[in-house]
């Protein structure tokens, strides 16, 4: 408990010093209010409630049931009993048996996992509704009953229960990757005396397969109770009719008797580090973390301004981290190939201990020098903390964000307040809003220093908690230190001498001379659209669309012919790397690192890209930062920067990355799928390391030259929060004056990797940890590109979303999904793709692959059901009223309709509408009749 009083006193001591409210008689700090928006309360029953109005989006709200129950609670012999029953939430319950939950979910609109879903972790479960369509009539009501239900009604039966062992073995099957098999070995040394040490949510397939139904019946009486629940509520709802609906719905329910004790799980403190190494024979990366542990906030600070100024340091801590780390990995041979460090309100999984986390990924054989290199930074921190350089950047960073959160408080969507009173609920903490945190902040923050937040430093780095985890890939050659040589290596670089951190931050301006404005030459209205599109006197185009949906949000994307296919064979590997490669230099008389920094405080980025056939920018902005945008888009065009240190250290680290990928089965399906349906195509291959040897960052900067050096032909968009009046200047200066007159090459469609004709099956056999066999299908061929059809194809991966959802997940248990793609290309135009693909239990395999198969032969001669139709077209129309009040989709709307000639908007809704059964079997019957077909299927070796 030494840790926690020193911290705490830390904190109390500054808050004093900067307030001296405390010092006034007042020993205990008060909890901040919570939003008087929100409608809080709790029934006599002990369940909480939390209710707000808001419309983004319109018409829509979130339903969501928070418990206070997770895996931590299970006994050895309920291992997996939690999430087993967040499964059976969707399988009967008192008002909704059987299916009923997802029959009428499916009914207005809405789809099971996408906007019905759940999860649950080692301390918490959370099952949730969201984008309700509450315009349509019962809505509300009926998502408050779910909840009822979700709450204590679960019916629970016999049968539902032995159709879903089936489909959690092979979620388990699933889960069961290199990470988590790492992290079972290791759990039981980094948690001694704790059930962190062995409560993975997922259970034990012994459990999963054998509990008796009995059981896990008392197990959701035990703990799913009101005391323990709340319903959470965000969205155009009337809340004073949904307050109603809960008191009278949910009075029901009854108060527990002599409930069982929700304790939280202790970690136990430990004087001698913890050390703890695991390898994996599937594992892909070495990642090494070291941890400080230190107590939680004391109850006491929990939600008070205390709790707030402690959260500020440890973004500030987070972001000074992560500009030193960046720095590092700037270098061009670095000791590792990431890193960061932050202070964590959880240690690992265990929410009742915090720890401050230093985390890397090493290069193979490099275990000592990257955890030396980890241990020096801390130490780093610890003796000499952060500069008022740093501090202040990272303070305007942070502060930029509060900012910019502030401005968007009429803006924010629902899914942002469900996240805050889920957390609320289930951690503790504050929900005051964003008005009172952002004037509270504005009012402390100005007074803090650098030394302030280095005293949090010296506390949360401690001597003792320490723990160090090891994990990485099991293979022949590589040799891992032992528990006690790790330790070693640790010690002697905590013992290490170490230099206070030193940097040189140039406050130059970022263009010294701009140049002179030049001239929009025209100017017209798109009244389709609501836009004003400008020509300006270097042929550049500029579309403009003002919007109210985010007061801090303008968004911008420029698009001009060209791209990858414009190179030949000789650049393929080049065009690998090129879009990040580009981007490293920094630009003008700035680093990519000063840039960084030269950037605090601004809500701001830009970069450029090659896509197939296009040249491409992007970029956002508040728009108090607007000038800053434009000064980036003219430097990307004007004076872009090579660096090749940089470069050296970006390559070997993805070049470490790559090798450390082909431990990964899945890396050899996916390749073999690759293969399999483009030949031995270079463009259609993944980078390996070998192919870093053709790879030239010289010849990378000349094809961003020949690219970039001029903007003939782009056309930009800007959407959001504009002001004609301040964005034309910019536009005159920053725009009108990049150089064009060059000649404009266009992509070349016959260099795009297509999947090859006919029929190719490819079933290989490979050793696996955990058996399992990975199937996909790919069937292409070309389609006359339409916006029906494109709604076609859409309508179809809905569609077969639902069969394979009932079919092999419910009705067979064979599968935990089957992921589904369909879609129609625009380069090459027309090209179509539907894409299968599912993992299995290896007895089941044939089975499964075979229902897929027949039920796509199904859809293309018969047609869908009616209710999947009506179901898939209904969240059509729900989806696309969403995405009306993103500033995104109309960028989009606006790039496709300036580049493409395409308008996908206008006729959006008739053109669904429109659609048919018909015209659904009539995609899928033409798609499968041009018979390309590939299959590829990995199965375990014996």
């Amino acid at each position: 408990m030494i840790q926690r009083k020193t911290i705490f006193t830390t904190l109390l001591l500054c808050l004093i010093a900067l307030t001296q409210v405390m010092a006034q008689g007042k020993p205990k700090p008060e909890p901040l209010p919570i939003d008087t928006a929100v409608r809080y309360g709790r029934l006599s029953n002990g369940l909480t409630y939390y209710i707000r109005h808001n419309e983004l989006p319109k018409n829509r709200a979130d339903f969501y049931i928070a418990q206070n129950v997770g895996s931590i609670l299970e006994e050895e012999n309920q291992r997996g009993l939690a999430h087993f029953l967040e499964h059976m939430a969707f399988d009967g319950s008192r008002n909704f048996p059987d299916d009923g939950m997802d029959e009428y979910i499916e009914s207005v609109g809405m789809r099971s996992g996408e906007n019905f879903n759940a999860y649950t972790s080692f301390d918490e479960t959370v099952y949730m509704i969201t984008n309700a369509p509450v315009d349509k009539s019962g809505v509300v009501d009926s998502c408050l009953l779910i909840l009822h239900d979700w709450s204590g009604c679960l019916t629970l039966t016999d049968s539902a229960i032995r159709k879903e062992r089936g489909v959690i073995r092979e979620e388990w099957r699933t889960r069961q990757d290199a990470q988590t098999r790492m992290w079972e070995q290791q759990l039981p040394k980094m948690f001694p005396g704790s059930r962190y040490a062995n409560r993975m949510p997922i259970g034990t397939i012994d459990v999963i397969e054998n509990f008796k139904p009995d059981e896990l019946r008392a197990y959701y009486k035990k703990w799913y109770r009101p005391d323990l629940q709340a319903l959470i509520v965000v969205g155009d709802v009337d809340v004073d009719a949904v307050e109603r609906t809960i008191q009278r719905m949910f009075a029901d329910i009854p108060a527990p008797v002599n409930p069982a004790e929700r304790k939280p799980e202790p970690v136990p403190d430990n004087d001698a580090p913890i050390v703890s190494i695991a390898t994996d024979k599937e594992a892909d990366n070495t990642i090494l973390y070291l941890f400080y542990k230190h107590d939680t906030p004391p109850r006491e600070v929990n939600g008070t301004l205390l709790h707030l100024m402690f959260d500020y340091v440890q973004q500030i801590c987070a972001t000074i981290m992560a500009e030193r780390f960046d720095e590092i990995l700037h270098q061009a041979n670095p000791p590792f190939i990431y890193a960061e460090a932050y202070d964590s309100d959880q240690f690992m999984i265990a929410k009742t201990k915090s720890a401050w986390t230093v985390a890397a990924i090493a290069k193979e054989g490099e275990i000592d020098s990257t955890l030396i290199a980890m241990v020096k930074e801390t130490q780093r921190v610890k003796r000499y903390g952060f500069t008022e350089s740093e501090y202040e950047r990272a303070r305007d960073n942070v502060m930029k964000q509060y900012e910019s959160a502030y401005n968007e408080r009429n803006n924010r969507r629902n899914d942002a307040y469900t996240r805050e009173y889920v957390h609320h609920f289930t951690n503790g903490g504050y929900i005051p809003g964003i008005e009172m945190e952002y004037e509270l902040l504005k009012q402390y923050v100005p007074k803090v220093t650098a030394e302030w937040v280095n005293m949090f430093l010296r506390d949360f780095i401690g001597e003792k908690n320490i723990v160090i985890s090891l994990t990485g890939p099991e293979k022949e050659g590589v040799a891992y230190p032992t528990e006690e040589e790790l330790l070693r290596v640790f010690e002697e670089a905590s013992r290490m001498p170490v230099a206070p951190y030193e940097e040189t931050v140039s406050n130059e301006p970022l263009i010294p001379a701009p140049p002179a404005p030049g001239q929009i030459v025209k100017t017209e209205e798109n009244q389709r659209f609501g836009a004003t599109v400008m020509t300006l006197g270097n042929g550049i185009k500029v579309v403009l669309k003002p919007t109210e949906f985010k007061k801090d949000e303008i968004l911008m994307t420029a698009t001009a012919p060209g791209g990858s296919t414009t190179f030949g064979a000789e650049d393929v590997q080049n065009l690998k790397v090129f879009n990040e490669a580009i981007e490293l230099g920094g630009l003008g008389a700035f680093s990519a690192i000063d840039l960084g920094k030269r950037l605090a405080g601004k809500k701001v980025s830009c970069a450029v890209s090659l896509g197939l056939d296009g040249r491409n920018v992007n970029g956002m902005a508040a728009p108090s930062d607007l000038r800053t945008l434009f000064e980036l888009i003219y430097l990307e065009f004007t004076a872009p920067r090579a660096d090749k240190e940089a470069f050296a250290s970006f390559e070997t680290r993805l070049k470490a990355q790559l090798e450390s990928a082909e431990l990964d089965p899945m890396t050899a399906f996916s390749d073999s799928l690759s293969r399999t349906a483009y030949g031995d195509n270079p463009r259609a291959a993944r980078l390996r390391p070998a192919d870093f040897e053709h790879i030239s960052y010289d010849r990378i900067m000349e094809m961003r030259k020949e690219c970039f050096d001029d903007a003939t032909g782009f056309v930009f968009t800007f959407v959001g929060n504009i002001q004609a009046d301040s964005i034309r200047p910019l536009i005159e200066q920053y725009l009108a004056t990049l150089p064009t007159g060059g000649k404009v090459s266009q992509g070349d469609e016959t260099k795009v990797p297509t999947i090859r004709k006919g029929e190719r099956v490819n079933r290989f056999d490979r050793p696996l940890e955990i058996p399992q066999v990975s199937v996909a299908h790919l069937y292409s061929g070309v389609t006359a590109y339409s916006l029906e059809n494109t709604l076609a194809a859409t309508a179809t991966k809905q569609i077969l979303d639902l069969i394979y959802y009932d079919k092999i997940r419910e009705k067979e248990g064979g599968t935990y999904g089957v992921g589904v793609f369909a879609g129609i290309g625009l380069f090459p135009k027309g090209w179509t793709v539907l894409q299968i693909g599912f993992n299995t239990d290896p007895a089941k395999w044939e089975s499964m692959n075979a229902i897929v198969g027949e039920e796509l032969e199904r859809l293309a001669n018969e047609g869908p059901r009616p209710e999947d139709f009506q179901k898939t077209r209904d969240n059509l129309l729900k989806r696309h009223a969403e995405v009306l009040q993103e500033n995104s989709h109309w960028l989009d709307v606006l790039d496709r309709y300036y580049y493409y000639g395409l308008d996908k908007e206008t006729d959006y809704e008739a053109t669904v509408r429109a659609l048919t059964p018909e015209k659904i079997q009539s995609f899928v019957r033409d798609l499968l009749r041009q018979g390309n077909r590939v299959e590829v299927i990995m199965r375990p070796a014996e």
